[in-house]
């Protein structure tokens, strides 16, 4: 029941309007009535009703109607109602409409004769149109612009029909002459189209004829022309010199439509430096001139287009397309920054710098609500700077570190993650670096930070003072011991607030009492003396971060804490000559650790210590009492080498993927190689010279050669028929996010035509068919292409199947060739990719990613079957494997 018309109305058929009643509506004079009638008669048309019997009540009661938007009902109703019988003809009924459509191209009224040729434009019967031909020719001369336009779109409508060519033969002669008088911006515009569409030498010809005077026309004129430009020298690109100058003078045109449209058709005729980089000055205008969001993303997706393709010219524009993280909107900041960061070089990677320093700075000011974010992507920016080129590091690292108490957790880990790769890549910026973070540890507040702040200072404070300054720092932000206390209620303690507070018991006379030292000792009291069960010590502001962490039952930062003191009195034992020192600083790691665990086998958390971190500290412990050679060259040396060795492969998977982002072509030996130094160059412009240039190291390199993609398609052809039916078809299928396209081959493999040849196809699952396929006519023994767009709602496996239909001259009947199904599974829409390790853990804090499922295999080897499970399910490993 699909039809081709330009009213598309939901309508809910439950309670469907009786016909009667609708044909009663029409033949009373209200005009109201007849309004709501036409617009259940035609929703109910549009929805697969017929009702045949009221065509004659419209042509009685509804054709006479001066109400213009019974008129406007009325057109749209003629424009669903069949036409034609089953064998293609029109039926008779329809010659009483062409009196109706004759009187209403000649009315007095403007808009009735304007909305009649547009309806005109939208029939593709010839028997219905012919009549009509000389009104409509008469209204090209109308004074009313509003009429000539629509009048020039009819002609074009019914030249383009099969039987157009004899029903106006002389109508491109007639559009030119329309053309040349014509001062309508609107009807130029539709007689140019016309002329380009139906007799494109003409076209050609008007063009070449006024083309100094193209800057002065309309906006709607000049993206026509650039259209008929593009198509022109796409099929004849040795043409395509005289065109550019066309294009390169609407570059300064006043519409942004244009400018746009100018850029882009000049990257597609052109591979000329100076064209390129015109174009690239283009886009980079637009991106600061538009306000709108939407179009600054479409910019800069043209922009990452030219990075991939003229990396050197886009390299000079860097610092224009910075200017767009003026935008408060995130994703055009995001999209600059994947832009910029392709394109940097030794030359400008201080200015790049330069400008992401500021803008750090500026997300200070806390205007914006999503000023965390922004900093982040800055943060990572940079990062990625002092990754390629180390020696901008200096400059950017101690203004980052003012960030590692920052608010936004995700933006504080990027730094620190930052901080810890550059220590280790920039030995230089060791002392400076270590420096700043003891004097600002005590400012973090995200357990993630600390840990990985605690890490660099266990593996990087080397020199005495330093390990002595990063045990006097850890044991600030611990506090004083313990960190619980058992007294008598009512008894003043270390620190007098209380966060945990439960119902005073009666006890013993004799029980334990922790001290201020951590040590128990045992305390008499009367039988009936009421005690306050232990509560948590809070410490003094200075010394909050490490402390208010442990408090809240991190025992996993416990665990770093314990192993960061370790190292710290291991690395002691090298550098103090003085044994007391050195016993006095493990004393005082034991004690925090023995308060730790105190802490997480009381009652006084919700949770008690897990058994991973108190098995760690355990282990810290034995260590400190009892250290050997082997032990210590574990915790000092093998630690640091481990992670040089994980950033070494993180390098090295990064070129691998730059690699395989390379765009691998070749060219054939036999290939056609134009050289430009043999031709003459008279008449040739600096660009075209430049073009030829471009284009023979495009052949010599063979960028325009893509049988990469040819051979991936040959290996995803499904076979939809057999090898013995009449008609042959295959099928490429393209799976795109939640797009998937048919591409079929059907091969007539008969003697006879093929007519009304149909592709009907059906889906099963969460699949839906965007556009049911024309029908076509097939010659013997050819082939025709035919494409079928399916939108998928989810990952579901969901199937294909369908019929291919035809009629032949000498059978009547219908015949029906059946296809095999076509299964679309999950694995076609994933594909490896990558992502930060933060990212990925903030994706599987958020959603419910975690199944366990039972699998039963043969492989017996761990890393077999990763690889296993890589391989079948289209997935990448994250971490070095």
């Amino acid at each position: 029941m699909e039809k081709s018309c330009s009213l598309l109305i939901y309508f809910d058929k439950g309670t469907p309007a009786i016909a009667n009643e609708i044909k009663e509506a029409l033949e009373g004079n209200d005009d109201y009535a007849k309004i709501e009638a036409m617009k259940k008669a035609i929703m109910l048309l549009l929805n697969g009703e017929t009702l045949p019997q009221l065509f004659i009540t419209i042509v009685r009661y509804v054709l006479p109607s001066e109400d213009h938007t019974v008129q406007k009902l009325l057109l749209l109703y003629l424009e669903i109602i069949e036409k034609t019988d089953a064998k293609g003809k029109v039926m008779p009924e329809m010659i009483l409409i062409c009196q109706n459509l004759r009187n209403n191209l000649q009315h007095p009224n403007e808009y009735i004769r304007g909305v009649t040729l547009r309806f005109l434009c939208r029939l593709n019967e010839a028997e219905i149109i012919e009549p009509l031909i000389p009104s409509v020719l008469q209204n090209l001369e109308h004074r009313h612009p509003f009429i000539r336009r629509n009048a020039i779109l009819a002609v074009m409508t019914i030249y383009k029909l099969p039987q157009g060519e004899q029903l106006l033969v002389d109508a491109p002669e007639m559009i030119e002459k329309v053309l040349s008088t014509e001062q309508d911006p609107s009807a130029k515009r539709n007689a140019f189209l016309m002329l380009f569409t139906c007799a494109q030498d003409r076209a050609i010809n008007y063009l070449l004829t006024h083309v100094d005077r193209v800057p002065e026309w309309g906006e709607l004129l000049q993206m026509v022309v650039l259209e008929l430009i593009r198509k022109v020298c796409r099929t004849n690109r040795g043409e395509k010199g005289k065109y550019i100058k066309i294009i390169i003078s609407l570059l300064n045109a006043p519409s942004t439509a244009v400018i746009y449209e100018c850029a882009g058709t000049l990257v597609s005729l052109s591979s000329a430096p100076t064209a390129i980089r015109a174009a690239a000055n283009t886009y980079c205008q637009l991106l600061l001139s538009q306000s709108d969001n939407n179009v600054k993303l479409i910019v800069l997706d043209r922009l990452n287009e030219l990075k991939s393709s003229h990396r050197d010219i886009m390299v000079d524009m860097i610092m224009d397309v910075l200017r767009a993280l003026s935008s408060p909107n995130l994703d055009i900041r995001r999209k600059t920054l994947d832009i910029v960061l392709e394109l940097i070089t030794p030359r400008n990677i201080n200015e790049v710098v330069l400008t992401l320093k500021k803008e750090v700075v500026k997300t200070q000011s806390g205007e914006l609500e999503k000023n965390g974010e922004y900093r982040q992507m800055l943060i990572q920016a940079i990062h990625s700077c002092a990754i390629k080129f180390p020696e901008v590091a200096s400059t950017v690292v101690h203004l980052l570190m003012d960030f590692l108490g920052d608010s936004n957790v995700a933006s504080a880990i990027d730094v620190v993650v930052f901080v810890r790769e550059i220590i280790e890549t920039n030995p230089k910026l060791r002392v400076s670096i270590i420096t700043r973070l003891l004097d600002t540890f005590y400012q973090i507040r995200a357990a993630r930070v600390c840990s990985c702040a605690l890490w660099i200072i266990g593996e990087y404070c080397l020199s005495l003072s330093e390990v002595e300054n990063g045990i006097a720092t850890i044991k600030q932000c611990l506090g004083d011991l313990p960190f619980f206390s058992v007294s008598e209620e009512g008894e003043a303690t270390d620190s007098s607030k209380k966060v945990q507070q439960v119902n005073a018991t009666t006890v013993s006379s004799r029980r334990p009492a922790v001290l201020a030292d951590g040590t128990y000792a045992t305390q008499s009291a009367a039988s009936e003396t009421a005690f306050s069960p232990p509560t948590l010590v809070q410490g003094s502001l200075s010394s909050g971060n490490l402390r208010s962490l442990l408090l809240t039952g991190d025992f996993f930062l416990g665990a770093v804490v314990a192993c960061t003191l370790t190292k710290l009195v291991l690395r002691l034992e090298e550098v103090q000559p003085s044994k007391a020192e050195v016993n006095k600083a493990s004393s005082q790691a034991l004690l925090i650790m023995v308060s730790m665990l105190q802490l997480g086998q009381s009652s006084v958390l919700p949770h008690p210590i897990d058994n991973d971190s108190y098995d760690r500290i355990v282990l810290c412990i034995r260590l400190l009492c009892n250290t050997g050679d082997d032990i210590r060259k574990i915790w000092l040396q093998s630690c640091r080498q481990s992670y040089v060795k994980m950033l070494a492969d993180k390098q090295l998977r990064e070129t691998e993927e730059i690699k395989a982002k390379a765009q691998i072509s070749y060219a054939q030996p036999d290939d056609l190689i134009d050289f430009y130094h043999l031709k003459s160059r008279k008449g040739m412009s600096q660009l075209e010279l430049e073009d030829e240039v471009q284009d023979d190291l495009k052949r010599a390199t063979g960028e325009f050669i893509k049988d990469g993609d040819d051979a991936n398609k040959l290996n995803r052809i499904l076979q939809l028929t057999g090898f013995s039916d009449p008609v042959y078809a295959e099928a490429y299928v393209t799976v795109h996010h939640y797009d998937i396209v048919l591409d079929v081959t059907v091969i007539n493999r008969t003697k006879e035509t093929l007519q009304n040849l149909c592709l009907e196809l059906a889906t099963m699952g969460d699949l839906k068919l965007v556009d049911r396929p024309q029908n076509y006519t097939l010659a013997p023994e050819s082939s025709k292409q035919i494409k079928a767009n399916i939108k998928v709602s989810s990952t579901e496996t969901g199937v294909i199947f369908g019929n291919i239909v035809y009629e032949t001259s000498n059978v009547h009947e219908r015949m029906v060739v059946v296809l095999n199904d076509i299964h679309i599974d999950i694995m076609d829409y994933i594909s490896p990719a990558v992502c930060t390790d933060v990212a990925f853990r903030t994706m599987w804090a958020e959603f419910e990613w975690e199944n366990k499922v039972a699998v039963n295999t043969v492989i017996q080897n761990e890393k077999e079957f990763l690889d296993h499970i890589i391989k079948s399910t289209n997935m990448k490993c994250l971490t070095a494997s």
